[in-house]
């Protein structure tokens, strides 16, 4: 249990920029992309300043952190940040095929779940290995969630080996310097919220959670807590995988629940009444809160990149904020760029 005594340490790692890039299209995310165009994609992300690249082992089964340190590799490691994930083990499979999988293209690994210690130091061994890197500043505990379909009845278990193995570990190699800080990376706010009962995070990567189409709980639950604690979050999927950018899908699991797309044309409206690129604003609107230190759009060519880093220096007309409040298309205590300290 944390008690106030163990919660007493130097102040919270966070990212020093906001603005970053995600790996999930790195890793063939929902279409195959090649290895020029992924390179080219963090090149240009790079070249326009993003200095916070975040990818998992679980994104490609290993593609992702392959093409992304192809690149980070060359770069003075003390200038950007990088985030990685631990909770599955790769293990090598000629042509792994998966039922229904958001990965396209050939996978030559399968996995297992381990959140143990053990799992935790091997995960992050393998991950250097891939990234031909020589550390990771963060690292999020994966898809720990009762969402996480493929997990079945087991999360329970999986929670509790974490709780004795990943997380222990994980402040262990923070206090070594081996790391500066760790947390979850999940899809609901539950897990987020369990642990701060349990352990000493110290930022957590909370995807599908705060974006234009959803917000609430995260906003009411979660930033109150962390905030007391120093912790902070980065924002995964602020376009819902695309949604608020012109894709027709939401999110990963291929469903529109009730209502989104409905309020997608609403969001559509009022941008259009201002003259505003919505996938600008829904950036924005996911880097505005204090509790937040990173906002991680993905991206598999040049152009997305680019477009992506300007869409954080952007200006967007403070009505815009109004009139999505006034039409209550987002909480009317939400933080945004313009009017967060009015």
């Amino acid at each position: 249990m944390v008690t106030a005594e163990n919660l007493i340490q130097k102040k919270k790692f966070r990212p020093a920029n906001k603005a970053g890039f995600g790996g999930v299209a790195l890793g063939n995310g929902f279409q195959h992309n090649s290895d020029v165009e992924c390179l080219k994609a963090v090149e240009a992300a790079w070249n326009a300043g993003i200095r916070l690249f975040d990818t998992s082992p679980w994104y490609g089964l290993g593609i992702s952190e392959r093409r992304m340190g192809l690149f980070l590799k060359d770069q003075p490691r003390e200038s950007f940040t990088l985030s990685t994930k631990v909770g599955r083990l790769m293990l090598p499979q000629e042509d792994f095929k998966m039922e229904q999988s958001l990965w396209k293209g050939k996978l030559n690994f399968a996995y297992q779940y381990d959140y143990s210690a053990a799992g935790v130091r091997r995960s992050i061994e393998d991950s250097l290995q891939r990234l031909g890197l020589s550390s990771i500043d963060m690292v999020f505990i994966h898809d720990l969630s009762p969402d996480n379909g493929d997990m079945k009845d087991s999360y329970t278990h999986y929670f509790e080996q974490a709780i004795h193995g990943a997380m222990p570990e994980l402040t262990k190699m923070r206090e070594e310097g081996v790391i500066k800080g760790w947390g979850l990376g999940i899809n609901t706010v539950a897990p987020i919220l369990q642990t701060l009962e349990v352990a000493d995070p110290d930022i957590f990567l909370s995807a599908c959670q705060y974006s234009l189409i959803k917000h609430d709980d995260e906003l009411n639950q979660v930033f109150p807590k962390v905030a007391e604690r120093d912790i902070s979050i980065i924002v995964g999927a602020p376009l819902c995988a695309g949604f608020l950018s012109g894709k027709d899908r939401y999110l990963y699991d291929g469903k529109f629940p009730a209502g989104v797309k409905e309020k997608l044309n609403a969001l559509q409206q009022v941008a259009k009444n201002h003259a505003v690129d919505l996938r600008t604003a829904a950036l924005q609107f996911a880097a505005a809160p204090d509790a937040v230190s990173g906002v991680i759009p993905g991206a598999h060519t040049a152009e997305q990149a680019v477009q992506n880093a300007h869409s954080f220096e952007a200006k967007i007309p403070a009505d815009f904020w109004k009139e999505l409040k006034h039409d209550k298309l987002i909480e009317e205590h939400a933080p945004v760029p313009n009017l967060q300290h009015n």
